[in-house]
């Protein structure tokens, strides 16, 4: 059973968040390397965050700090196993849009590699995971009875 780590769950383990963070790596390590995937939507999505924050800046701390961050997510992800965005994942985007399903297009189309992969989504965003239908929606971040 392949999962697929959404943004925010990306976003806890780069800011180290705790304590979700150390939820979130006890969980992965329970599991194999390969099962553990992202997409190429997640890496758009942090990049486009700081490139934004990178043409706001105005002081070279804030320019540094920007190419900094850029350069972590670029590393991780060569380390990371990323599933692309091809046409059968267009194909699920094209369908779930016709059927009304109204969530941000970002979080569709990583719904839809969820769905194509037979994966499940690592998220902490259930309220609009859950409006695609037959997709599968863990938070890896949540305590549980035994923490």
């Amino acid at each position: 059973m392949p999962f697929l780590l959404d943004t925010d769950h990306l976003s806890i383990l780069h800011r180290r968040s705790q304590p979700e963070c150390d939820r979130l790596v006890a969980r992965l390590a329970q599991y194999p390397a390969d099962d553990i995937a992202t997409t190429i939507i997640s890496f758009h999505e942090l990049v486009k965050g700081w490139m934004a924050y990178l043409n706001r800046s105005r002081t070279s701390e804030h320019v540094v700090r920007a190419y900094g961050e850029l350069e972590i997510i670029w590393r991780s992800f060569c380390k990371m196993n990323v599933i692309s965005f091809g046409p059968e994942a267009e194909h699920w985007f094209t369908e779930l849009r016709k059927q009304g399903i109204r969530i941000g297009t970002m979080d569709l189309r990583i719904a839809c590699v969820g769905l194509e992969t037979a994966s499940v989504v690592l998220t902490r965003n259930h309220v609009d995971f859950e409006k695609v239908p037959g997709l599968r929606v863990e938070d890896w971040t949540e305590a549980t009875t035994k923490d």
